[in-house]
């Protein structure tokens, strides 16, 4: 097989994969008669174990020539913490499958990346990285209906089933990509326009020693953990707020949150490249940080079933804009320094503190001020990430162009 197809075709079934259960778990714990509290305390604990596995996860993918294992194992461990749910759902099993479903799912992003990186070189990493992305936001929506009709026709303990055919077929896309067909020093980023000087300087650095070496880099990791402290908990909680209104089935609605938001995202991802072409990473990146306080006021204003349109549609421009900008960006930052996996890696990290923190705030502040004040909060938070991006616009302009006629080392200077 093509690898690149067989590359479509992983991120098609990772989709379901890569985040567990994802969204059914706040309404599975929620029938189970947990508060909303307890369940965003409990996510929050996965985010943390996740944000401090990315960094070490990329470390992992730039040095090993085993980028395929990695990628089976992720998915093998990640599918059977979810199906352990299925089996018990008390405390401390919950948290114990959460953080297993983070940790191992930290390391499928930076892999993925680095396997595409290795097939299709820098030149090639925009365009394949965004079909990677339509490829993955298309599972997502296919594993999402599929996951709220078989929850509403025969109960959760389906969802469960199909997150395990998910991930055995991820594993079979895997190993369908040929091992020779993987450059592994082209997966890291080493080589490019870097000195020989550089490449050895970060060689063996680490995540954050990159991230700091790299202004920019910074400033992107910055950005996105005040981007995904505000967005992290928006979905599950809107889930939440209007089953407990009883606006609609969980199952069901719940699949209709990200079956709206995936399908944007699809539309989002396709068209990233050529927005990128126009107005720049910059320009793109923008965008996304704009999208969400106008979704946190929508999300206070319309609590009802048709809200999940106008609410996931605007999640669906934002990160399906960011799914393909960001990797690439990354690779375009770092490309040459040989740590290009671990540089994901690190910014993972970063927007995964935020992230880990977001559904405890939201939890907080909806079982004690009500989601609508919940979601305004979480929308006001994340104008952090907007203003810190126009802030230092003229820096991260000039970094973040599409022109590649700078050299590695005047970008880390700036």
């Amino acid at each position: 097989m093509n690898p690149q197809y067989a590359l479509e075709g992983l991120n098609f079934f990772m989709a379901d994969v890569q985040a567990g259960i994802g969204p059914f778990l706040g309404v599975f714990l929620q029938a189970q008669g947990w508060h909303p509290e307890a369940i965003g305390t409990v996510m929050t604990l996965g985010g943390i174990a996740g944000m401090l596995a990315t960094s070490p996860a990329g470390a992992l993918v730039d040095a090993t020539h085993h980028k395929r294992g990695i990628i089976v194992i992720a998915g093998v461990m990640t599918t059977l913490a979810s199906l352990v749910l299925w089996l018990s759902h008390g405390y401390r099993i919950v948290a114990a499958s959460q953080i297993c479903t983070a940790v191992t799912g930290a390391a499928l992003g930076p892999a993925v990346a680095g396997v595409t990186l290795g097939i299709v070189r820098e030149k090639g990493f925009d365009r394949q990285f965004g079909r990677n992305q339509v490829a993955n936001h298309a599972g997502n929506v296919v594993g999402a209906a599929l996951s709220g009709w078989l929850g509403w026709r025969y109960g959760f303990g389906a969802v469960f089933v199909l997150a395990g055919v998910f991930g055995t077929v991820t594993v079979i896309a895997t190993l369908l990509i040929r091992r020779d067909a993987i450059d592994h020093d082209s997966a890291r980023g080493r080589g490019g326009t870097a000195s020989n000087e550089h490449q050895h300087e970060h060689e063996h650095a680490s995540g954050f020693r990159v991230l700091l070496t790299c202004r920019p880099l910074l400033l992107l990791a910055a950005a996105l953990a005040m981007f995904h402290l505000g967005n992290a908990a928006m979905l599950p909680l809107y889930g939440l707020a209007v089953v407990a209104a009883h606006q609609g089935d969980p199952s069901a609605f719940t699949a209709q949150t990200i079956v709206v938001a995936q399908l944007v995202m699809v539309a989002a991802a396709y068209f990233a490249n050529r927005l990128i072409q126009r107005i720049g990473y910059w320009g793109v990146m923008l965008i996304t940080f704009l999208a969400l306080p106008v979704r946190g006021v929508v999300a206070a204003m319309f609590l009802t079933a048709w809200g999940v349109w106008p609410v996931q549609a605007l999640d669906g421009i934002g990160a399906g804009l960011q799914s393909v900008a960001l990797p690439a960006l990354v690779v375009r930052l770092l490309q040459g320094t040989g740590r290009v996996n671990v540089g994901q890696g690190v910014v993972m990290t970063v927007q995964g503190l935020g992230a880990a923190l977001s559904p405890a705030l939201g939890g907080v502040l909806a079982q004690h001020f009500g989601y609508a004040s919940a979601f305004l909060v979480l929308g006001a938070v994340s104008t952090g990430s907007l203003a810190l991006w126009l802030l230092f616009g003229k820096t991260l302009k000039q970094t973040c162009g599409l022109r590649r006629d700078v050299t590695h080392e005047s970008r880390l200077a700036t």
